[in-house]
């Protein structure tokens, strides 16, 4: 039984892998629905379910983290807690319960899960192997570890006394890991998927040129949420960051005016002098729009430094 579940659960993480880079990080709900195992068909995801333990096996398999697209929800439902690692709620708050008992099951056992995160309806990021390596119940919760140097790390610490600043210096690692593996490309995807795959300034189509800008900069607490983003080709997403190119609250670009003045190649011409009193292109939802204090705080900037 224990060879059965390892070959499955390979299977299964090479195949969300594999359907991830083909697809510029994200796998479809019919890609789930559709994997098979030794010409059986097995998905890695139910409806209305956000637990998924396959028949015959005592562990879950994978677990989701539903796309919200509300911007007033937190993209991470699931929350991080003191120590930086991710937690994943229980399913209700009965721990015998069903879904509850798959979860537990793969904590005691040591199973590698697969992590979809929602980033527009029907289409998730996947994160795999992840590892739950701790439960608290009072708080109806599982710890995450989200690759396996994250679950050496916790278990190494575990074994011991730690001190302070060792459990310190863990958060900081586990942060600094969470935020490139889970945070930046959720955030990414998310906010590629309102703006239709396409730069807001240039509509360049190319989703692997194409960035996630921050209108308030995550160091400085902005929120990894689609009104805090702007879709934009890298050129674009840097020359915005360095204060090159402004975004007015009425999604008017301005481009700074000691750059509009110099002459030079075709790049500086078309690029960016040639977008300038130019509209961005606006998600078709209204509620994935800049938000706009978001958007007159980083004008002010842009002012300023101009």
């Amino acid at each position: 039984m224990q060879q059965h579940d390892d070959q499955i659960r390979a299977a299964a993480i090479a195949y969300v892998q594999e359907r991830a880079r083909a697809a510029g990080g994200v796998v479809s709900r019919a890609d789930l629905e559709a994997f098979t195992f030794r010409g059986q068909r097995l998905p890695l995801i139910e409806r209305q379910r956000g637990i998924r333990k396959v028949a015959g096996l005592d562990a879950a398999l994978t677990i989701l983290t539903a796309y919200a697209p509300d911007p007033e929800r937190r993209p991470y439902d699931d929350g991080v807690g003191p120590d930086g690692y991710l937690r994943y709620r229980w399913r209700g708050t009965d721990p015998a319960a069903f879904d509850n008992r798959a979860l537990r099951a793969a904590m005691v056992e040591g199973r590698p899960l697969i992590w979809l995160w929602g980033v527009a309806p029907a289409t998730f990021h996947p994160i795999a192997p992840v590892f739950l390596v701790a439960e608290e119940p009072e708080h109806h919760r599982f710890v995450v570890a989200i690759d396996e140097e994250s679950r050496r790390q916790w278990e190494l610490l575990e074994q011991a006394s730690p001190h302070p600043a060792d459990l310190a210096i863990r958060r900081i690692y586990v942060e600094e890991r969470t935020l490139r593996r889970v945070h930046q490309p959720v955030f990414r995807l998310r906010v590629l998927s309102a703006y239709g795959r396409r730069c807001a300034l240039c509509r360049l189509r190319h989703p692997e040129l194409l960035e996630a800008a921050h209108i308030r900069p995550d160091a400085e607490g902005g929120e990894p949420v689609v009104p805090n983003g702007i879709a934009m080709c890298a050129i674009h997403h840097r020359a915005f960051d360095a204060h090159v190119v402004g975004i007015r609250p009425d999604h008017r670009v301005e481009i700074r005016g000691d750059v509009l003045a110099e002459r030079d190649g075709p790049t500086l011409r078309h690029a960016l002098q040639g977008i300038h009193g130019a509209v961005i292109e606006l998600p078709k939802r209204p509620r994935d729009h800049p938000d706009p204090e978001l958007l007159e705080e980083r004008y002010e900037r842009f002012r300023a430094a101009g």
